[in-house]
């Protein structure tokens, strides 16, 4: 039927109207919140992260006090990243495995004491000396891909035994899932989920959390390990590939200039697709909205835009600033 029998304004005509008949919604389940625990500071202590607006490192204690108080407010999960003293650090990372670590201690404070669904970063790059996601040769600067995976591995495993329910690899060295599925199977854990960064470009829109986690390379770039953000077709070998390894959720990296490979990926793999709204994301549009060029709307546009491409999870910074309108 062409007008004046079908009137499309019919199904909006009303906030009530438009509601019941969104083709895409946002729940409070899809939302994961990152969040940045440093070893050095004391409880009552937090450190406002420049280059973050309204975002901060956190003690243990006040960490998981601030998560508390977003699981009132109906948060369901979070992601910790954690920040050693810079003492600890060393060229193989081995801080980032110690039992007693900052993300170790955070895990099994939230499991005791709330009901969030834990996720851990498994990565070396804020552990290491150099800065770098895998082991690095002193003579030439390659990153050692195979050499990576047994301390990966290590990570993942001290994650699970604190209580980790996820671990999530970042660091984009090849046949790590396989790596990290078998340590775990191999000592108990196959419960265990593994969220795969399988497809994590080597973008510019990381460097405010490269300031929040103190995580930036002591030289070079990322370029060998993280994918070219002019590809697309190699995301589909990468997905397959952690896949196979074991992989129980896919996940993109960044969000907003990569809504195309989400959808590639929801439509060509059955399992769950994660995306991480990251650093640079959420700080551009807070500056926008602070500077008055855009209207706090944007935040929830935005987060549906990730949503309609195809992600069923999605790290975000906004998760604090939107859980009271869901």
């Amino acid at each position: 039927m062409e007008f004046p029998v079908t009137r499309m304004r019919r199904m909006r005509k009303s906030k009530a109207i438009r509601d019941i008949f969104a083709e895409t919604k946002l729940n409070i389940e899809d939302l994961i919140y990152p969040i940045f625990i440093k070893k050095d500071l004391k409880k009552g202590e937090k450190e406002e992260i420049s280059t973050m607006p309204e975002e901060y490192r956190y003690s243990v204690d006040d960490g998981v006090e601030f998560l508390k108080n977003l699981e009132k407010k109906g948060l369901k999960s979070t992601i910790i990243f954690g920040l050693p003293s810079d003492d600890e650090k060393d060229s193989c990372g081995s801080v980032a495995y110690s039992d007693n670590g900052v993300v170790q201690e955070t895990i099994k404070r939230i499991k005791a004491e709330t009901n969030l669904i834990c996720i851990s970063d498994v990565c070396l790059c804020q552990y290491t000396s150099h800065g770098h996601c895998g082991l690095v040769d002193d003579e030439n600067g390659e990153i050692l891909n195979d050499e990576s995976l047994k301390y990966l591995s290590k990570v993942a495993l001290s994650h699970a035994k604190a209580g980790v329910d996820i671990v999530a690899p970042s660091d984009m060295m090849d046949g790590r899932i396989m790596a990290i599925r078998e340590i775990l199977d191999d000592n108990g854990y196959e419960d265990v989920l593994i969220m795969s960064y399988c497809v994590k470009y080597a973008s510019n829109f990381y460097y405010p959390f490269r300031d929040a986690a103190n995580s930036s390379p002591a030289f070079g770039d990322r370029k060998t390990y993280q994918m070219d953000p002019k590809n697309s077709i190699e995301a589909i070998r990468e997905a397959e590939l952690d896949l196979i390894e074991g992989a129980d959720v896919l996940m993109v990296k960044p969000a907003l200039a990569y809504l195309d490979i989400i959808n590639m990926l929801k439509t060509n793999f059955n399992l769950p697709i994660a995306t991480y709204n990251v650093s640079g994301e959420y700080s551009m549009l807070k500056a926008a909205i602070d500077k008055g060029y855009l209207t706090e709307d944007a935040i929830m546009e935005t987060l549906i835009s990730i949503k309609r491409a195809g992600a069923d999870l999605i790290i975000t910074h906004f998760a604090k600033d939107i859980l009271d309108s869901l």
